[in-house]
């Protein structure tokens, strides 16, 4: 089937694709419900397989010379014991340089979250992008695989892993110290944590994330910028509660809908990407990296 965009699939498809990727109905629960939906001899498989991502084209492959990219592993004593993760800087970089830590989706450190830390590394940046099933064998190469081990981590050693991380590329010696963290997804919801567990935390971009308990907004003193899609209507509910603790606890944020989008809009690997939003917020994103981490 050609890669189709999200106007292609029914509504309650998409909304139906939401559940499954985020663990709330099961692969088998999808294609019995999808069915409905499966016309002109295209079954519910086929539109789950439409659905999913293809790695096949990167922006930045991971050959590319212009930036250098390398595995490492740091210590992480209050999580699971180690943290794995993929270093990128640009090649030929002098001086010291401004710092991201790149949080993926709930399926670990795919090809696609290789693929943004790389852009960063061209944006002029030291990215780097832990993977949280490091302890469980690594990103397995099959988003579905991903998925059933997303489900068995202790999000509390998980956390700690990237609080871990977090530290640990502030202290390498090409980091200027000036930290930022973007998240997607899962890596929305960590990038709001994140924010109110590091003080040092200069600027947090969450995609489509969860937000943290409206309590916790007080303890933030990175400056936020927060991107939705439009027909999210998960994780836009907590918006109104959030946004008041933020103006409460006087955190300076930006916050923006994307009109017309689907929750992942950003990801080029999937038929929810939106060309257009994407490009605007990932403008917006690095734009207050280099205005806030130079």
């Amino acid at each position: 089937m050609t890669r189709k965009t999200a106007a292609d699939f029914d509504p309650e498809v998409m909304k139906l694709f939401d559940q499954y990727v985020h663990g709330r109905i099961s692969r088998r629960d999808f294609l019995s419900s999808a069915t409905r939906y499966a016309v002109g001899g295209v079954t519910a498989a086929r539109l789950l397989s439409a659905l999913s991502p293809s790695f096949a084209a990167p922006l930045i492959t991971p050959d590319d010379k212009r930036v250098n990219a390398r595995y490492v592993e740091l210590p992480s004593p209050q999580g699971n014991g180690t943290v794995r993760g993929y270093l990128v800087t640009p090649a030929g970089a002098k001086g010291k340089l401004p710092t991201v830590l790149v949080v993926h989706e709930n399926r670990g450190l795919n090809p696609h979250i290789e693929d943004i830390a790389r852009r960063l590394a061209l944006d002029g940046f030291l990215a780097f992008a832990p993977d949280a099933l490091h302890t469980l064998g690594g990103y397995p190469g099959d988003e579905d695989q991903a998925r059933t081990l997303f489900g068995k981590l202790d999000q509390t050693k998980t956390r700690a892993d990237f609080i871990a991380a977090a530290h640990w590329v502030r202290q390498q010696p090409e980091s200027n110290g000036k930290l930022g963290v973007v998240g997607f997804c899962y890596g929305g919801g960590i990038a709001n944590y994140l924010a109110t567990q590091l003080p040092e935390l200069l600027v947090a971009v969450p995609f489509y994330g969860a937000q943290p308990k409206a309590e916790e907004a007080a303890r933030i003193k990175a400056q936020l910028l927060i991107h939705d899609a439009e027909k999210d209507e998960r994780i836009r509910a907590g918006w109104p509660a959030y946004e008041k603790a933020l103006q409460a606890a006087g955190v300076k944020y930006e916050y923006h809908v994307y009109p017309g989008t689907e929750h992942g809009f950003n990801n080029d690997t999937t038929p929810r990407y939106d060309a257009a939003a994407a490009k605007l917020a990932w403008q917006r994103t690095v734009d207050l990296f280099r205005a806030r981490l130079a």
